[in-house]
């Protein structure tokens, strides 16, 4: 984690740009303004934001030595104490930017764990940063101690005071880290738990995902009448959240909100976050929110199939999926196009003006009916309880009453058909 605090701190964001990467000129853009989102999600005062263009990666700093005294300089101008760099730095990388800019300099991973660490409340969503932050450290410790003496070779007391440190450092933290994986593994069989009880129970689940700030808690409030945290901020969700939700049909789904990807997830956070992300591994259908309004939504598409793809979701594995295109509203020149290609496996609409959620719905009444069965049940006109069952576990279609019998349609799951089998008819 960062270890100087940063919050109301004066920052700078430094964008490199690999020629070899050839980024186009939106996609830079809007790479840029995301990580300026992300900077600014952490509380502090982003000064400037200056865009390297890198020819070649230099393995020490990353960049040319004119354009780290360039930045040293702004460092200098803004009175910066900490530098976000928009890149996967090494620990070395890190180290010798640090001196250069005589400031803090924290990388891409550091920023999304800083972020991730002041937003997760639950337990499990604690322990999860923390196992990514651990990972995270133990590879940069070197710079932790590099005030002290440093010999190589020997064995035993031969070694440096700063190498006696490392080491212990490193035993500590690899302590800590199977400490966390303990306690995580304990979450993921309480949650295995909680799932199977939901298939004893003919539970489905709908999982909710997509790119960050694409609008998944806003539908997923909508949906369920629940009250999740919202905000136009970027991971304003980290910590899953379950709530059930009636269909017209009876049926109940359950459904899930889960934390938003991002381009180049830290691998950390995808291993840390699977426990949590096991409730979209284990879903029966998933929705994938995106947000249309966005000129890069196309590229967010991408991200999020391919995080899908390293969690294991990919051809036979993965549920069916049915794309949910949001913030119509904001996009109303592509309104009439989209529909024109609704097809029940995908969707326009808007989860702030409920534009479109009585379609969704639907189609989700449709899905949960695929694999229900049609009865016809014929019961005396007195039992009122089987009635009752029948509307909190079946879909009663029609009904017609004589003096003696009540002869009851219903559409039910067929694990339920064993306990209303004695009044077939």
């Amino acid at each position: 984690m960062i270890e100087t605090k940063i919050e109301q701190a004066s920052v700078l964001a430094v964008h490199p740009r690999l020629i070899e990467r050839r980024w186009g000129e939106v996609a830079s853009a809007s790479r840029q303004e995301e990580f300026e989102r992300l900077v600014l999600s952490c509380g502090c005062v982003l000064e400037e934001s200056h865009v390297v263009k890198v020819r070649r990666v230099v393995p020490a700093t990353l960049i040319g030595s004119g354009q780290a005294e360039d930045i040293a300089g702004l460092v200098k101008k803004h009175e910066a104490t900490v530098v976000f760099v928009d890149f996967q730095l090494s620990p070395i990388q890190q180290r010798n930017l640090e001196k250069a800019f005589d400031a803090k300099v924290v990388d891409r991973t550091g920023l999304i764990l800083e972020i991730f660490g002041a937003r997760a409340k639950t337990r499990e969503g604690v322990m999860q940063v923390e196992l990514a932050s651990l990972n995270y450290q133990i590879s940069r410790l070197v710079k932790s101690w590099t005030h002290l003496e440093r010999q190589r070779g020997g064995h035993g007391f031969l070694g440096g005071p700063g190498e006696r440190q490392l080491e212990l450092d490193r035993r500590m933290i690899r302590d800590k880290i199977k400490s966390v994986e303990e306690d995580l593994s304990k979450v993921r069989q309480m949650r295995s738990t909680q799932r199977e009880g939901r298939k004893r129970r003919d539970v489905l689940t709908v999982a909710l995902v997509g790119y960050t700030n694409a609008g998944k808690s806003t539908l997923f409030n909508k949906m369920t009448q629940a009250d999740a945290y919202v905000a136009d901020q970027l991971f304003a969700t980290l910590d899953p959240t379950l709530r059930q939700i009636k269909l017209k049909n009876s049926v109940t789904l359950m459904m899930s909100d889960t934390v938003g990807f991002v381009q180049e997830l830290p691998h950390e956070l995808v291993d840390a976050f699977r426990a949590t992300l096991e409730e979209v591994i284990e879903a029966d259908l998933i929705l994938h929110v995106r947000d249309i309004a966005d000129p890069e939504s196309h590229s967010h598409k991408a991200v999020v199939l391919s995080t899908l793809q390293e969690l294991g979701l990919d051809g036979d594995n993965a549920p069916p999926i049915i794309e949910v295109l949001n913030k119509v509203d904001l996009a109303p020149h592509v309104t009439t196009t989209l529909r024109d290609n609704i097809d029940g496996s995908r969707i326009a609409l808007s989860a702030h003006t409920g534009q479109g959620m009585n379609d969704l719905l639907d189609i989700l009444g449709k899905w949960s009916e695929k694999n229900m069965v049609e009865l016809t049940l014929k019961l005396p006109i007195a039992d009122g309880k089987t009635l009752a069952w029948c509307h909190e576990h079946a879909a009663v279609l029609s009904h017609v009453a004589d003096e003696e019998w009540l002869t009851v349609y219903i559409r039910v799951s067929p694990k339920f058909q064993s306990q209303v089998q004695e009044w077939v008819v």
